[in-house]
């Protein structure tokens, strides 16, 4: 049977029934299509009487019309509606990758569920105290993800929408693009952000310590094993998210392994015969082509479909250079913060050129560039980037610059140490092996380039 129009706003209207919470829909002329009768009620107006009245009429200072008009997700907002204080949380609504309106959910609380619910989020905050610590806490929200492209809003509204859910999340992207933030950002807006998120980069531990890493292993299992066994990272993200970054890597029998577990939610550590269950809620990332690899057999195909549940593709900086102005101002600030420096900002013949390199590093090339670009310029007492702090930029986009081979080589050089100390989350001593210099070689350059 085909539902028609008015029947779907039928069973709509009550799926969004609620005792404790507001629901109103609006299109994209920001008139209301739909409402609950607990707005209703919190306006003190009738439900029907609401219907196609344009949402500022009825609520002055909703921003619901900035919704339509950005697309951006708003989750957490305190505002007043009808003199009430009450938590909002407002999302575009998407069809075919258009906005085709707005949904707000707004909360009315008394002092009294007030203080419930500020009591309970207090328990949830100190459920696990390797979180209450800070060891395994995510870093990243959405409102981290900087971007107003249309793709990056309809990403971002996806990870809103699935956060609260279980299904594996697979990440695909080229080399910078900011995997690893979009992982965060998932866990720290639904309900797991109150438990461990745990990071484990599949290419940088051994093959041969990865079993125990993410499955523990009991005292005397093997030769080296410590006192009392050790818990793995599965076990230690109970209620949380584990983040397997770069999971085209993975070998071949710790695949059979994860599909097993990914099946099951439950594994043995190794050198026991117990089955330890977990709730835990697995994303994954590659900038790798898996479903090549599941061709070539060096990615098991099962495993592939069975973290590729909800697939989110992030898009290359190339794709989405409308957002540089914005991304480049937010680095600034950043690296303004750690440095202590104090520049204001790029002049516009560097943001020209800017726009017009092709990022092969993508957002993690363009930080770089802009923090080496920040200590030059502030090296010279200047509070613009201008296009000479750009020398990598300039060398291959002017035919008419002249720049030495010392300054060519200094160039490359840096965007290698820089690139290759964060793809190691700055551990030194590795870096310096995956270059092959000495540690103290690379301690001079780290000096000499300003790079912490």
């Amino acid at each position: 049977m085909k539902i028609n129009d008015h029947q779907m706003l039928y069973i709509l209207q009550h799926m969004i029934e609620n005792p404790y919470m507001g629901v109103v829909y609006i299109d994209t002329s920001c008139r209301i299509l739909l409402v609950n009768q607990t707005f209703a009620d919190i306006l003190q107006v009738r439900k029907e009487n609401l219907i196609g009245r344009h949402v500022n009429e009825v609520i002055p200072r909703s921003r619901l019309p900035h919704t339509v008009k950005s697309g951006e997700t708003n989750l957490c907002e305190l505002c007043t509606v009808n003199h009430k204080e009450v938590i909002s949380m407002r999302v575009p609504i998407f069809n075919d990758g258009e906005i085709v309106g707005a949904m707000a959910k707004t909360l009315f609380l008394d002092m009294e569920a007030a203080q419930i619910m500020i009591k309970h989020m207090h328990e949830l905050h100190n459920v696990n105290p390797q979180q209450k610590n800070g060891k395994y806490c995510s870093k990243y929200t959405l409102d981290d993800i900087i971007g107003q492209t249309q793709n990056i809003m309809r990403i971002k509204t996806l990870c809103a929408q699935i956060a609260n859910n279980i299904s594996n999340v697979l990440i695909i992207g080229e080399s910078g693009t900011g995997k690893e933030l979009f992982a965060h950002a998932i866990h720290s807006s639904g309900y797991r952000r109150n438990y461990p998120f745990i990071r484990i980069n599949c290419a940088c531990i051994p093959e041969n310590l990865l079993e125990s890493e993410l499955f523990g292993y009991e005292e005397g299992s093997f030769t080296g094993a410590k006192k009392g066994g050790k818990i793995g990272k599965l076990e230690l993200a109970h209620g949380g998210t584990v983040f397997l970054d770069e999971i085209g890597e993975l070998p071949l029998m710790m695949q059979a392994k994860l599909l097993s577990f990914l099946q099951e939610r439950e594994f043995e550590r190794i050198g026991g015969n117990e089955l330890i269950k977990t709730d835990v809620r697995v994303i994954a990332a590659t900038n790798n082509n898996l479903v090549e690899a599941v061709a070539q057999g060096t990615f098991r195909e099962d495993l592939y479909y069975r973290l590729n549940v909800v697939s989110i593709l992030i898009p290359p900086l190339q794709s989405r250079i409308e957002d540089l102005e914005l991304l480049v101002d937010h680095f600034i600030d950043k690296i303004n913060h750690k440095l202590g420096t104090f520049i204001s900002g790029v002049d516009d013949d560097s943001l020209t050129l800017l726009k017009a390199y092709d990022w092969p590093g993508n957002i993690r090339e363009l930080e770089n560039l802009v923090e080496r670009a920040i200590n030059l310029a502030d090296l010279d007492g200047q509070k613009i980037i201008q296009p000479e702090y750009l020398p990598a930029l300039n060398i291959r986009q002017s035919s008419n610059r002249r720049t030495s081979l010392n300054q060519a080589v200094e160039d490359l050089e840096y965007q290698m140490i820089s690139n290759t100390l964060k793809d190691n989350d700055y551990n030194k001593a590795m870096t310096a092996r995956l270059l092959d210099i000495h540690p103290s070689v690379l301690y001079r350059k780290l000096k000499k380039y300003h790079i912490s």
